[in-house]
């Protein structure tokens, strides 16, 4: 009998009694079927324990079942399919020009930030992947032609620019393996199920399908009943913030955020611990730069660094020879530090499971903490669709007097503008951009012995 349960404490919905058993006595990576390669990636960025989620979905996904995970942002399920993916390129025995896995997102900033997780989780494997997008400028065209002709394993793109691509001919999709569907609900509301329908016959009809939608309406069914074979089903939802964290905003130019950063800090009390992210590893160079130019105690975590130079920064920070450290997304799971103060967003994220993660850091083993984002002019409907979702509005600062005036909060016109560029770019514009990372043999893993906690 198919068992419905629903447990009201984590915010988690079951098929099963067993499922239950297996979400209080949280799985550990290492008790998953996945390469050591895999897992070293996965040390290295101090991923532990599996999100409800990832426990349920990886496992069906390794078998080879076709799966529709009902998953809102936050539950960690881009790694719920990316992982099994990873970990079958890696056994799969298969020409290295040929692209196996494609990915589908709703919008550019996904196929962004799903690329970037691909290159951290794949940081010990010879697999490469790239992000198709539009909205971009003639200049990458032949870099992107380029880096499809060299041979490509894992394309993450948006539909419209994929199938530009596979009517210029620049594309073979003949021997995918994986085709996934990220926020299927998303695109089927952005009128792409035509574009979707016509990629999906260029694929070949023996893969597997996954599909992943933060609610499952009736035409999320239709569509699974087209083009996936006996799918298996996982639903979970997502956590709000802890509500100890107190939650505020500035809604400010980008010029007033590094001396809004510089007023904050001097009302901290000596000693107390300030995270700033950014949403990218420029951005916080950038960042970094101008907050040391103000002779601030601060210092930088990102992809760029080495294991062991990570460390280091970590080991700065959870001492407190350095009180503010400026990360990314990407590196953010390696902060697992208890007396965070302050969580800064210098930029607001790009979704809520983003948001969520980001403030999480703060108000730890029962403490209380603040959460405060920047909010500028062209991140104001990203803000407010983030405040959509945690149901409340966030309680908007006034800027120190001596910052000035910042801008009007007018999210909504926020977002008409950034739809009217779009259509704009894209009906100009008819090129794409991404990364081919090809990272080659192995990299030797420096982190020490995966099988030995750290002290």
């Amino acid at each position: 009998m198919d068992i419905s349960l629903y447990c009201a404490k984590s915010n988690v919905f079951f098929r099963s009694f067993a499922q239950i058993i297996l979400f209080f006595d949280r799985m550990r990576f290492e008790e998953l079927d996945l390469e050591e390669e895999l897992l070293d990636g996965l040390w290295a960025m101090n991923f532990r324990e599996c999100t409800p989620v990832q426990e349920l979905a990886i496992p069906v996904l390794l078998e080879g079942n076709d799966l529709i995970g009902c998953a809102q942002t936050g539950t960690g399920k881009t790694a719920a399919y990316l992982l099994p993916i990873l970990n079958n390129l890696v056994l799969d025995n298969y020409a290295h020009d040929a692209i196996r896995a494609v990915i589908m997102v709703p919008t550019r900033e996904l196929a962004q930030q799903i690329d970037q997780q691909v290159e951290g989780f794949a940081y010990y494997l010879p697999v490469s992947s790239i992000a198709v997008y539009g909205g971009n400028d003639g200049m990458v065209w032949e870099q992107q032609k380029k880096s499809l002709d060299m041979g490509v394993d894992i394309v993450i793109a948006t539909p419209g620019r994929l199938l530009s691509y596979i009517k210029l001919g620049l594309i073979d999709l003949s021997q995918v393996k994986y085709f996934i569907l990220d926020e299927a609900d998303r695109m089927l509301d952005m009128g792409f199920i035509d574009d979707i329908m016509l990629i999906i016959k260029e694929l070949p009809a023996k893969r597997q399908t996954m599909l992943f939608s933060a609610t499952m309406p009736p035409k999320i069914r239709e569509l699974a009943k087209k083009i996936m074979h006996q799918p298996k089903e996982i639903r979970l939802a997502v956590s709000k913030p802890n509500e100890n964290i107190d939650q505020s905003a500035y809604i400010c130019y980008e010029q007033q955020k590094p001396e809004l950063v510089n007023i904050l800090f001097g009302s901290m009390q000596a000693g107390e611990k300030v995270l700033i992210f950014a949403s990218s590893k420029i951005k916080v160079k950038e960042v970094y730069r101008i907050l040391k130019r103000l002779n601030l105690s601060v210092i930088e975590m990102h992809s760029d660094l080495e294991q062991a130079e990570r460390e280091k920064v970590m080991l700065s920070f959870k001492t407190g020879k350095i009180n503010i450290l400026v990360a990314t997304d990407i590196v953010s799971r390696g902060i697992d530090i208890d007396d965070i103060a302050l969580v800064i967003n210098y930029d607001v994220p790009h979704d809520p499971e983003d948001y969520v993660h980001r403030i999480g850091r703060t108000a730890r083993a029962g403490e209380k903490g603040r959460a405060v984002t920047f909010v500028s002019e062209q991140d104001q409907y990203k803000f407010l669709q983030i405040e959509r979702f945690l149901e409340k509005e966030v309680s908007k600062n006034t800027l120190p007097q001596q910052l000035g005036e910042g801008p009007p909060y007018q999210p909504q016109k926020s977002g008409r503008a950034r739809f009217i560029n779009k259509l704009k770019s894209g009906s100009k514009k008819a090129t794409t951009q991404g990364r081919n990372k090809k990272s080659g043999p192995r990299k030797p893993f420096r982190a020490g012995d995966r099988s030995k906690p750290k002290q």
